[in-house]
């Protein structure tokens, strides 16, 4: 036993240098002790015979590798689900991996609407189904969770989680301190500001867990071999040149298969290059330790406290201590033999959080170690799993990178991957889980941005979730052709893809984002004097930010006036090809097969009917070879325009309907080759009239119309069209000539007050108009009917089109939720998830808020439904009172049915 007054007594502030510099990673092996805290393991004892534990059968329907949490989840579901021919593969024993040593802490509430659903269901899933189904207990505790608060701000985050738990009937109560010592009687409560306590979180044990998942599995008919590794992945291209899975290797046979699906943790990038696909993961050493026997700590609730960056569980009458350091170790070789394996705890690593452990539960200064538990985890660049098909291969599907997750996202997460298998999409909005969506192609494997991602991830997953933070790890991969123009120009920008778009305008100057310097970590120098850190620290705050007034400046100019948003990010492809109509009228739910020169504002829907993108398509006419502004091909040819956040998405739905119904057509991106400018406002007609060489009166240049023109002697697409509610056009430069058409731009609008402006204020203009976000206020579990946006939806033509039967369906049966747009009187902030109140009762939360300058109000949009049950008509939601619910308190609100400005949509038409 080691003694808790070596280890744990510490001063109550560590002088500055109390870490000393180490190796940036450490090539420590396992350890044979077995340190875990739970009873049992699902470990054999002695060596094992190495051979599988039954063969391995000639062909599946889906093979699942890693018998972890997520295998098990999966596999479960996918036999819950009726699916037959289901295998899992675990080269060594269930949990063998990462699993068994799991804390297993489960937290009801998180800043995402989809991450509650997802943790309800693994709750579910472990205290009701599985005993109900097995009659075995799984190991579920239910003892409840304390969210501590250091701080105002911290407490306010913990606030808009209880208003958001409150749609969704997740119990939770804000505590004072004397309630939370009353609660804890062991715990120092004289520097909280507040708690946050959720009583019916708790905990789950891995192995108890798995092994009933493993029961309920193949009393359903699932296959559960192990000791079986994989060693192969086949491919096979097909007649169309696309990769699909065709079998899967083993040391005791070949299983032939259309799927498998990798949920081996982190050796999930070893088995991903078997198959040719990246799996863009880092294995990291995560570490607890557990007490010895602490008296009065029975039945005391599981504790968070993220200002220390620590965790408290229960562990029967102990607690097991652990937390996120800023300096983990990186496993740099990740070993296939490493099963039930644990490394030697680096004490220099882990004493981070010793002062936050006994500041907050004292008596654990003179509480002995038990034991020490430190295994490998897998992270991810952005502390979200891996999800869903391969971009690279069809058939091969990944879950795996929990970020130490596993246990508590497994229920939801499994059974939504699940889903996705069987039906080719899942239930619920996957997007930020989604391998296909959240990178780009060229960032899944690029190594130093992988590694510093996930570490700046890591090293931030308790901190604060403010509305406009920004990373500082993995910057300035892609940026566009005015970068360097706006950066000299006071230039905040944001990151999105890799991309560097403006985020808003600094009147201070540049405001560099610099390497990263891994927050000192590793003996590096922290960056000094760093004025974008500096920027995003000051808007550390729920409050209206310091910087408030400057966006103000940027909207009210372009509605007043003109201001030019740089939007190059954009996503750019090209639809071409003889079948490119046939593609199109599929793929579009608005009927975009007009004559060249139009532009049409559009859906692309799922099966289901929900809104995969909306975007501009625009129909074109055959250009020149090599041309980026217009590309030569035979057949029918249209040119996208697409938010460059969401173009890697579009561009994988695209493909994937493109190769599954065969249309013979081409996609090409020209991101990367083209820049897009949008100038916007009232006075927009007047300058660009001096820069393009063509008539735009709104006769000559009709709104919803382009051309291709010339802009300071260079070829331009010249677009009329808004992101923001005003008169204006987009300009699709060669990159080559971007800088030169700024400039002229620039210029002639010298005189009519011109001005930058960045994606903050068009996150203020295009709510206040009522224009839709996707992924914000319109999602793939959006229909365009719910949305609103019925008026995308070629409903009253012949032309098939996918997810038609899914909207003609629900039109028929009627709309049980709509998104509504609401107002405060008041002006306070709002960001999204904060409660719907109709008459006294929860109907729904918001989504997206904004403040709107123009009307000076605070806008938000959110989906209700009846509590009744019936359908949300119009006359529903006029009839009702609404209140909005803000970190606890509540705020009037009026709902209206149609923008609050610009309602008759004049504006865009041009006339003011």
């Amino acid at each position: 036993m080691s003694c808790m007054s070596r280890a744990w007594r510490v001063p109550r502030r560590l002088p500055a240098p109390w870490r000393s510099p180490r190796p940036f990673s450490s090539a420590s092996g396992p350890t044979a002790k077995k340190s875990v805290p739970y009873q049992k393991t699902l470990r054999e004892e002695g060596p094992g015979s190495g051979e599988p534990s039954r063969p391995p059968p000639a062909s599946a329907q889906v093979v699942v590798v890693g018998g972890g949490s997520l295998g098990c989840q999966t596999t479960y579901h996918l036999a819950k689900m009726g699916l037959s021919g289901v295998l899992l593969l675990e080269r060594d024993r269930l949990t063998s991996g990462t699993t068994w040593h799991t804390a297993g802490l489960l937290w009801q509430l998180r800043p995402s609407d989809v991450e509650v659903e997802l943790l309800a269901h693994t709750r579910d899933v472990v205290s009701r189904d599985l005993p109900a189904e097995t009659g075995l207990h799984t190991g579920w505790v239910e003892n409840g969770g304390l969210f501590i608060a250091s701080n105002k701000q911290r407490l306010d985050e913990y606030k808009r989680l209880m208003s958001l738990g409150k749609v969704y009937g997740v119990e939770s109560h804000v505590l004072s301190p004397s309630q939370t010592k009353d609660l804890y009687p062991l715990m120092n409560t004289d520097d909280l500001y507040g708690t946050l306590y959720v009583p019916k979180d708790g905990t789950m044990d891995p192995a108890g867990t798995c092994s009933t998942l493993a029961r309920a599995a193949t009393a359903r008919g699932a296959t559960i071999i192990e000791n079986c590794p994989v060693t192969g992945i086949q491919v096979r291209t097909d007649d169309f040149g696309v990769k699909r899975v065709h079998a899967v290797e083993t040391a005791h046979g070949t299983i032939q298969t259309p799927c498998v699906v990798n949920c081996a943790g982190v050796w999930a990038r070893a088995l991903g290059r078997l198959a040719g696909v990246h799996v863009p993961l880092v294995a990291m050493h995560h570490a607890y330790v557990v007490t010895e026997r602490i008296e009065g700590i029975q039945n005391m609730p599981n504790v968070r406290d993220h200002d220390a960056s620590v965790y408290l569980r229960l562990q029967g009458d102990a607690l097991s201590v652990g937390g996120y350091e800023s300096n983990p170790i990186f496993w740099e070789e990740v070993s296939e033999k490493f099963a039930f394996g644990l490394f030697d705890l680096d004490w220099d690593v882990f004493m981070q959080h010793i002062e936050g452990a006994v500041n907050r539960v004292p008596v654990l200064e003179k509480t002995g170690i038990k034991s020490t538990v430190c295994g490998p985890e897998s992270f991810t660049a952005d502390h979200k799993p891996l999800m869903g098909e391969a971009p690279e291969v069809r058939g091969f599907f990944l879950g795996c990178g929990f970020n130490s997750a596993g246990m508590m996202l497994g229920g939801g997460c499994g059974r939504e991957l699940a889903h996705w298998i069987i039906h080719g999409r899942p239930e619920k909005d996957m997007y930020g889980y989604d391998i296909r969506q959240r990178f780009h192609h060229s960032l899944t494997d690029n190594n130093r941005w992988i590694r510093e991602r996930s570490h700046e991830s890591y090293a931030k997953n308790y901190s604060v979730i403010f509305p406009h933070d920004e990373p500082l790890a993995g910057r300035n991969v892609r940026k566009d052709p005015l970068h360097e123009e706006l950066l000299r120009q006071g230039c905040v920008f944001q990151e999105r893809h890799g991309w560097e778009r403006p985020g808003w305008f600094s009147p201070g100057g540049a405001a560099p984002v610099l390497d990263y310097d891994y927050y000192g970590a590793y003996g590096r120098e922290r960056h000094r004097d760093y004025t974008y850190n500096r920027l995003l620290g000051d808007e550390y705050t729920f409050d209206f930010p310091p910087h408030h007034d400057i966006i103000k400046k940027e909207c009210l100019t372009c509605r007043n006036a003109l201001a030019l948003f740089d939007m190059s990010y954009f996503g750019k492809f090209y639809l071409v090809g003889p079948e490119a109509t046939k593609a199109a009228d599929w793929l579009f739910s608005a009927d975009v097969s007009k004559a060249p020169g139009s532009t049409v504002y559009t859906c692309m829907l799922n099966q289901q009917g929900g809104v995969e993108s909306d975007l501009t398509v625009s129909r074109i006419s055959p250009g020149a070879p090599g041309s980026p502004l217009a590309p030569a091909f035979e057949g029918d040819g249209y040119y996208l325009a697409i938010g460059g956040a969401v173009a890697q998405h579009n561009w994988s739905h695209i493909t994937t309907v493109l190769q599954d119904m065969k249309f013979q057509c081409k996609l090409l991106d020209c991101s990367e080759e083209l820049g897009m400018m949008s100038i916007q406002g009232p006075l927009s007609r007047a300058v660009l009239q001096e820069v393009l060489d063509t008539d735009l009166s709104n006769e000559a240049f009709p709104f919803s119309t382009h051309k291709i023109t010339t802009a300071a002697g260079c070829q331009v697409r010249a677009m009329r069209l808004s992101f923001v509610g005003e008169m204006g056009w987009e300009l699709h430069v060669p990159r080559a000539d971007c800088v030169k058409v700024y400039r002229a731009v620039m210029q002639a609008g010298a005189r009519h007050g011109i001005a930058n402006a960045g994606y903050r204020a068009i996150d203020s203009l295009s709510i206040e108009k009522g224009y839709r976000h996707w992924h914000a206020d319109l999602r793939p579990d959006d229909t365009p009917l719910e949305a609103g946006l019925a008026f995308t939806c070629k409903l009253k033509s012949s032309i098939p089109f996918l997810g038609r039967e899914a909207v003609e369906a629900q039109k028929a049966k009627g709309i049980f939720r709509r998104l509504v747009c609401f107002t405060t009187e008041e002006k306070v902030p709002m960001f999204g998830l904060e409660a719907v109140w109709r008459d006294g009762k929860v109907v729904g939360h918001i989504r997206r808020a904004d403040f709107g300058f123009a009307i000076d109000k605070t806008i938000a949009y959110g989906y209700i439904r009846d509590p009744a049950g019936g359908p949300v008509s119009l006359d529903f939601v006029k009839s009702g009172s609404y209140e909005l619910e803000r970190m606890g308190v509540t705020f009037p609100a009026r709902a209206h049915t149609k923008s609050p400005f610009d309602p008759d949509n004049k504006r865009v038409k041009g006339f003011y």
